[in-house]
């Protein structure tokens, strides 16, 4: 893998061929910014970057605004691993946790600083599990309000700080898309227009939701490479991944595990994000596909769901699959560049 400063040097020489980066996005990226918990970057400087992770959660507790975690638990067991995940190349990660589910922006920006990483935070709220992290007042306020609160973070910051999300991140549950999700979708859109932020939807093996998001961007005037299909390896196939793709929908193959209780169901896994990226590839999608783990440091305080699996047995396995280091390179530095750049 390219040490960042060669990365950020080839990318402005424009080194990369048209068949891994459209033109596109060339000169949109060289002057395009990310925001941190620590601030505003520019695109460049994300360098290797893991783009759906959990710093910590509270997922399957019961929904609260403030996720009143230990602190110093949670420090104790998360800066070692974020510093065990820097030494494997990682320059930044998003941070998927949404409000009601745990996310504390504060505490973010502690762990950046001790880790040395940058780390992204979001806007939006969390529409998958049946509903359970969804705050009342989403129910009773319209679209257009909702995406006034979360531009407001954007414009104002988050809780009283001067951190700005770097992403929307949404949820949509399986089989028919409810009312509450489509109105979680319209107002990610809407917030999408008036920002530039990119959509991170949990959608799994739902290409309802992506296929709605189409027809939703015609109404709110949105492009679809605004829109993230998160969890997409949870498809048997990739056709309807091509499919997308070619729309010019980002695909996340984002379940990647080292977890070796896994067994046999773990090399699966594997093996089918292999099957689906070479799929991608060969449809000539690379540029649309964004690769992570979907891990936790610290979930509801229990042990770390690790997220390195991509260093330690993935990235050996496509090498030994034909996958050039421009390719990898490509899925972990050049397109969660494209992906999140706002300009």
């Amino acid at each position: 893998m390219l040490p960042r400063r060669q990365f950020v040097q080839q990318l402005s020489a424009l080194t990369l061929g048209t068949t891994l980066l459209p033109k596109v996005g060339l000169s949109h990226a060289s002057t395009a910014k990310v925001y941190t918990v620590t601030g505003a970057i520019d695109a460049s400087e994300l360098g290797t970057c893991l783009t759906h992770e959990h710093i910590m959660s509270n997922f399957g507790g019961e929904r609260s605004y403030d996720p009143n975690y230990d602190v110093s638990a949670l420090k104790a067991q998360v800066i070692p691993y974020l510093k065990k995940i820097k030494s494997l190349g990682v320059d930044s990660i998003l941070d998927c946790t949404t409000a009601y589910f745990g996310r504390d922006v504060q505490l973010l920006r502690e762990l950046s600083e001790e880790s040395e990483l940058y780390l992204i935070t979001n806007t939006g709220y969390y529409g998958a599990a049946n509903d359970r992290y969804v705050p009342e007042h989403a129910y009773e306020e319209s679209a257009e309000q909702l995406a006034e609160r979360w531009v407001a973070e954007f414009e104002r910051g988050i809780d009283g700080t001067d951190i700005r999300p770097g992403f929307i991140k949404i949820a949509a549950d399986g089989g028919e898309v409810s009312k509450i999700d489509q109105k979680l979708m319209r107002a990610a859109l809407k917030t999408s227009r008036d920002t530039n932020l990119t959509i991170a939807c949990h959608t799994g093996n739902n290409p309802a939701v992506p296929q709605l998001a189409l027809q939703l961007m015609e109404e709110e005037s949105t492009e679809p490479q605004r829109w993230i299909w998160t969890h997409a390896h949870q498809m048997n196939t990739a056709d309807e991944l091509l499919k997308m793709a070619q729309q010019g929908l980002w695909i996340s193959l984002d379940g990647l595990r080292t977890n070796e209780s896994y067994g046999a169901r773990n090399h699966k896994v594997i093996n089918h994000h292999v099957q689906l990226l070479q799929t991608l590839k060969d449809g000539g999608l690379l540029a649309q596909v964004l690769i992570s783990h979907d891990g936790n440091s610290f979930p509801r305080g229990g042990a770390i769901r690790p997220y390195e699996a991509i260093f330690t047995r993935f990235i050996p396995l496509l090498k030994k699959n034909g996958f050039t280091t421009e390719e990898i390179d490509q899925l972990l530095q050049v397109n969660p560049q494209r992906a999140f750049a706002i300009s």
